[in-house]
């Protein structure tokens, strides 16, 4: 399980009592990953899902494909990914250790 300085909800640093917070950060890597678009990472430009551009995709398989992807990238195994129709993303997938 990686550990991570970790965002809030605003993606902004989370800090208490004027410290930052560090703990289990694999569900704020797997938002990133999504919610990121390809050339948002400078060192590594490719990295990111892109998740806007899926948003008038008649099927949920190109942006659930995507995602599996990256996450592989990432160093990921992912067990399952489920889309529903109001695009909720449920996902099952954890770092290789």
């Amino acid at each position: 399980m990686p550990k991570d300085i970790l965002l809030n909800d605003d993606l902004d640093l989370r800090i208490i009592n004027g410290d930052f917070v560090v703990g289990e950060s694999t569900s704020q890597h797997q938002k990133m990953l999504i919610l990121s678009d390809k050339g948002e990472f400078k060192e590594v430009p490719m990295r990111g899902v892109g998740s806007r551009r899926f948003l008038e995709d008649d099927t949920p398989d190109n942006l659930a494909r995507e995602i599996r992807q990256e996450f592989y990238t990432d160093g990921m195994i992912v067990n399952k990914i489920k889309i529903e129709s109001d695009l909720t993303i449920q996902i099952d997938a954890n770092y290789n250790e």
